[in-house]
């Protein structure tokens, strides 16, 4: 049994709440069970400047953790002087995810910023962002859309995240901090809606895993990512 007496599986509960941010063109409040994510999407009308006269635009992420996210006070990384070599990692990948499914010269030579602040974390806050951050940045493009910014949407595919494990010998789906900090096998997968994968991140952390249990946890996964975008559907509709 799992800790959380979860099937193997089952997600834990998911919720995308969109247009919970009043100043910014797209947002999302996420929660997977007991982690939360705030995502918001803003407009840049100038895009980066290696992209100038390119015609194209950019969608880039920015990921941070509250001080209060966890157990214990984390010190903000802006006294720190710079982000930390994770916090670079995740952000990447957010925002790695994101163009993967969007058709950059449909934006124009802009850039929407997509911020994923973690207001509380239980394992599975990267996977959490990336499902959240789709429906923020869909949100912006369509208010993008009723002011004549964009005359078509450059979104072709949603594209959603989640974590899978091998726990106790059984590979299980949406780990939670109690599962993934005793898995011996963990990995997260970005998966688009048309079941095309974007990114696996896996690691053994006890011993090497096979391809079958790699395999099982690339099914599990699939059927994962398939009602998160279900979620994301609702939550757009």
């Amino acid at each position: 049994m799992r800790p959380s007496k979860r099937a193997p599986d089952e997600l834990r509960k998911v919720t995308l709440e969109r247009g919970v941010s009043r100043y910014a063109e797209g947002s999302c409040l996420v929660t997977f069970g007991e982690t939360k994510v705030l995502c918001t999407a803003s407009l840049e009308e100038r895009g980066p400047s290696w992209l100038r006269g390119s015609g194209k635009g950019w969608v880039t992420a920015e990921y941070s953790m509250l001080p209060r996210a966890t157990h214990d006070r984390n010190r903000r990384e802006v006294n720190a002087g710079k982000p930390s070599g994770r916090t670079q990692e995740i952000q990447r990948l957010i925002g790695r995810s994101l163009r993967a499914v969007v058709n950059l010269p449909a934006v124009g030579e802009r850039q929407i910023v997509v911020d994923c602040d973690v207001l509380q974390a239980d394992g599975g806050t990267r996977t959490a962002a990336i499902t959240g951050a789709w429906v923020a940045l869909h949100e912006c493009f369509t208010w993008m859309r009723g002011r004549s910014i964009i005359s078509v949407d450059p979104m072709r595919d949603h594209v959603a995240a989640i974590s899978c494990g091998i726990h106790k010998g059984t590979p299980v789906l949406d780990l939670d901090y109690a599962e993934d900090s005793g898995a011996e096998t963990d990995a997260n997968f970005v998966i688009t809606g048309s079941g095309g994968i974007v990114e696996v991140q896996g690691t053994a952390e006890v011993k090497p895993f096979s391809e079958e249990e790699f395999l099982s946890l690339l099914r599990l996964a699939k059927t994962g990512v398939a009602e998160l975008v279900a979620l994301q559907k609702q939550a757009i509709g």
